[in-house]
């Protein structure tokens, strides 16, 4: 019996095509941690220490999650010695907002359509407009005195 193939496929950075780039972004922004290291990154570059400092979780799950960002090309890690410093690189972030952009359009459509579908809710349900409410005079019954 012939063996199944893997469906995960390994991609060389070097071969990796724009659609293989914003899966790794898209993956990477997936996690809130990965989205709350890259919200730090943007005040300024941190040592990886500093970062897991943050964190309730080991140092080693910090650094797993830091490459799966550098792998994303969303953080830039430089090494000196035992010391690894992390700065962020928001390019791909720049080609994920682009890619969403091209669905603003259905988005906009969507929206125009909730708008006309209220206001004409919102004119059904209102009562038909009339002038001031004034009440009908009310008529006097003449009663007869006896003189």
């Amino acid at each position: 019996m012939p063996r199944a193939q893997s469906a995960v496929a390994f991609i060389v950075p070097e071969q990796a095509s724009e659609t293989s780039r914003l899966d790794r972004v898209f993956f990477a922004l997936a996690d809130t941690t990965r989205r709350d290291i890259l919200r730090r990154l943007r005040q300024e570059p941190l040592q990886v220490s500093s970062i897991a400092e943050a964190y309730a979780v080991s140092m080693q799950a910090v650094s797993r999650h830091i490459q799966v960002l550098v792998r994303a090309g969303l953080v830039r890690q430089e090494r000196s010695g035992r010391i690894s410093a992390c700065s962020l690189d928001a390019g791909p972030l720049y080609e994920a907002a682009v890619w969403i952009n091209d669905y603003s359009h259905y988005w906009q459509a969507q929206f125009d359509a909730l708008k006309n579908w209220l206001e004409r809710d919102e004119a059904r349900r209102a009562p038909a407009k009339r002038g001031p409410s004034v009440r009908p005079a009310q008529k006097r019954r003449r009663t007869r005195h006896a003189i």
